[in-house]
């Protein structure tokens, strides 16, 4: 599957006591795609996939496959430290009819470079969904370095990787390396750090998945296909324009910024589930000003 454009990696609203509020998960659905994204992520890290249960979690992929009704691409957050869960959650997304599945590099357990390969062949190997490889060692503690990144690429229906290492030279390598195998084609490098979607889609990612796009889909829409047609002068526009609010957006852990800015504009978000807080005084207003700057609110 060839994954290009913006992906939004969606919150998951819940209601006063803290239930999922599937009428405002399907509102959030039809916003973002009425502006334009071209996917759709649900249950992944932004949707606080380590908070919410197992039925809870197919619940979120249950909804977001039925109310996309195939307008855009459905991808599922499947991801777990243990391989025999992340087959489970993974075949249930495919049973679902979801497009694609999303998962994080195993946290905590620190595996070495070869069992990450091993781990995400053995889920290949049980489901034909296209899977999303999501590198972010600053949550798992572990690092997939160049060389695994183009062993994953050989792997059939493993088809992209979601880098969120913070290093641009790293994508370069990556997208060099892929040349050197011929993958560069059959295989997507994207963003996983909102404030470098540019960079990264310059040296060869093809697109991004974007938490900050739940609070201003447009603009980041409108950067990543001007990237794409090849529009850098409007796409250096985009990226100044944002860069302030996404800096705010992640002044403190995802998703706590974006589900308040959420609240604040009155879109579906609701409260956060322990260990995640309300934000600190002092980072509310940054987050508050960042949004008049933006003419969000």
């Amino acid at each position: 599957m060839n994954f290009e454009g913006t992906y939004v990696a969606m919150v998951t609203p819940f209601t006063e006591d803290k239930q999922i509020d599937e009428e405002g998960f399907r509102h959030n659905i039809n916003y973002l795609i009425d502006r334009g994204v071209n996917g759709l992520v649900g249950a992944g890290t932004t949707g606080e996939s380590a908070t919410i249960s197992h039925e809870e979690h197919q619940k979120v992929i249950e909804i977001l496959v039925d109310e996309v009704n195939g307008r855009v691409d459905t991808i599922a957050g499947t991801g777990s430290n243990a391989t025999s869960e992340a087959i489970s959650l993974t075949e249930f997304a495919d049973d679902a009819g979801a497009d694609a599945a999303l998962l994080i590099t195993p946290y905590y357990n620190k595996p070495q470079q070869h069992a990450m390969v091993e781990h995400y062949r053995t889920i290949s190997q049980a489901t034909d969904i296209p899977i999303i490889a999501y590198n972010v060692p600053s949550r798992t503690g572990v690092n997939m370095d160049v060389e695994t990144i183009v062993e994953l690429a050989k792997i059939d229906n493993v088809d992209a990787v979601k880098e969120a290492s913070g290093s641009v030279d790293k994508v370069s390598d990556i997208y060099r390396a892929l040349q050197k195998e011929g993958l560069e084609d059959d295989f997507n490098i994207l963003s996983g750090e909102d404030s470098l979607t540019l960079p990264i889609m310059a040296v060869g990612g093809t697109g991004v998945i974007s938490a900050s796009a739940n609070i201003d889909s447009k603009r980041m829409v409108l950067m990543v296909d001007s990237i794409l047609n090849d529009d850098y002068d409007r796409a250096f526009e985009l990226h100044y324009e944002m860069l302030e609010l996404i800096r705010a957006l992640f002044i403190e852990s995802n998703p706590v910024p974006v589900k308040t800015a959420m609240n604040i504009m009155g879109l579906p978000a609701g409260p956060l589930r322990q260990p995640l807080a309300e934000m600190k005084e002092e980072n509310l207003e940054v987050l508050k000003k960042a949004l008049k700057d933006s003419n969000l609110i």
